[in-house]
């Protein structure tokens, strides 16, 4: 595959990734037809600054000669924090329009967990929208679907039964021509089975309930779905634990009730613990804020300030580096070929 034209990646394996030619992804692409481009053997491919990142689904390449020379500029990204003790973060997803929040019914929603969701979508700079599955299966969904909307503040929240091909309009409303979305949340939410709805035809694995009722884990990798319509979807693996990457304004997009309240505190480093004319502790106090609510606030904080100082540390260490390289490639340059050390 010799071009100078983009491509898309619509897969992400270790080594290599599967791409197909940007003149297919606007309409009916045939995912049979992509190309498996190969990576150096870091797995980092070349960005228009200095770094070089691995490839992610959604990505745009330039290709040469079946390997990958170049990634455009993202322009929205779905990262969470990688674990152990680095600082990196990890692309989910990339250049998507909308981030689908997949959320079962059954058990009761994770109220936390998507408040997580919210706030890593919040970050990417993509549009998020809560989608409930199996609403076939409790009796009350639209009062459940009130109790998250009163969490996910400004966001579309919908409830649906891909069984009963129930609510699931709404959500392929979405599907306008030339946008992407990529469909997050929990193994056994549904969104194998709700990728599937979408597309209207068979595209990802779907798996039975085990015997504590939650859903088999179905999808292993990430993988970008053409739709005939022209939409594009990302599946991802069902995730459990996400650390969250910093962004103050994305966490108070999603606690913008908490943020609104801590403006109003008397002092300006107040720390929410009682102090006198703290908002936040009157708010507790009158029933106004929740203490779930609350506590979901500070911890994701502290989570987006621990990582915020983990990576002002890595950058610091990479800068320090890269002036150590300089400083040697200027006195080599000084010394001159065969040159003796002083």
């Amino acid at each position: 595959m010799v071009t100078s034209e983009a491509a898309r990646v619509v897969r992400a394996d270790k080594g290599a990734v599967l791409v197909l030619p940007g003149h297919q992804t606007p309409g009916a692409a045939d995912p049979t037809e992509a190309v498996r481009v190969v990576l150096d053997r870091d797995g980092l491919v070349a960005t228009t600054g200095e770094e070089r990142l691995a490839p992610t689904v959604g990505d745009w390449l330039d290709v040469v000669d079946d390997h990958a020379v170049l990634i455009h500029e993202r322009r929205t990204a779905l990262v969470r924090d990688t674990a152990g003790a680095t600082s990196h973060v990890q692309a989910l997803a990339a250049n998507v329009d909308v981030v689908v929040i997949v959320e079962h019914l059954d058990p009761d929603p994770d109220l936390g967990r998507i408040e997580r969701m919210l706030t890593l979508a919040w970050r990417s700079g993509a549009r998020p929208v809560v989608v409930l599955t199996k609403a076939d299966l409790v009796p009350d969904p639209e009062g459940m679907a009130a109790d998250v909307a009163g969490v996910a503040l400004a966001v579309d929240v919908h409830t649906v039964s891909v069984w009963e091909d129930r609510g699931l309009d709404a959500v392929r409303a979405l599907l306008a021509p030339g946008v992407t979305l990529v469909v997050v949340g929990p193994s056994g939410a549904g969104k194998s089975s709700l990728v599937n709805a979408l597309a209207g035809r068979e595209v990802m694995d779907t798996g039975g309930q085990r015997n504590d009722g939650r859903g088999r884990h179905t999808t292993t990798f990430r993988q970008l779905v053409p739709l005939t319509g022209g939409a594009m979807l990302i599946d991802t693996p069902g995730i459990r634990g996400v650390g969250v990457v910093a962004d103050v304004d994305a966490l108070d997009t999603t606690f913008s009730d908490v943020a609104a309240l801590a403006d109003r505190c008397r002092f300006a480093d107040c720390h929410h613990t009682g102090d006198a004319g703290c908002a936040i502790a009157a708010a507790l106090d009158s029933g106004e804020l929740s203490e779930r609510r609350f506590d979901s606030w500070r911890r994701l904080a502290k989570e987006a300030a621990y990582q915020a100082r983990r990576s002002d540390a890595r950058l610091a260490a990479e800068e320090r580096d890269r002036w150590k390289r300089v400083t040697k490639d200027y006195q080599r340059g000084l010394r001159g070929p065969g040159q003796p050390r002083h």
